[in-house]
């Protein structure tokens, strides 16, 4: 989040599952890693930010039960205030920054409608 409040958003490249849709940044936490750490990690490799582990605060969470016996999903959501750099779409698709409003309007996967509806219900957006 930035200064003004606005949320950096995400748009997945269209050759990819969710393609053209909107998420929070992010990405999978690899076996044995902390959450915080794993996106710190993610958000260098995909952003090209670096993030102090302590400037990620948890404020929510969204999971989704697997269908046929899969493994299900489970997103944390983080809000970070501090970062330095400036971020870009370095692995494809667009960034933008929005307005909690306009993120409830993007269209997104199912879980990040379920982030961005609890997130700004709570913060009474």
């Amino acid at each position: 989040m930035d200064d003004s409040g606005r949320w950096l958003m995400h748009r997945r490249p269209h050759h990819k599952h969710h393609g053209g849709l909107w998420e929070f940044p992010g990405g999978k936490v690899e076996s044995g890693e902390n959450p915080c750490f794993a996106l710190v990690r993610e958000l260098a490799e995909e952003l090209g930010i670096e993030v102090n582990p302590m400037h990620c605060e948890p404020c929510g969470f969204a999971h989704d039960m697997a269908e046929n016996g899969g493994s299900g999903i489970v997103i944390l959501l983080y809000t970070i205030r501090s970062w330095s750099g400036v971020p870009a779409a370095l692995e494809g698709g667009a960034i933008d920054w929005f307005e909690p409003v306009k993120v409830g309007e993007l269209e997104k996967p199912p879980l990040d409608v379920a982030l961005a509806a609890r997130l700004f219900e709570k913060e009474g957006r």
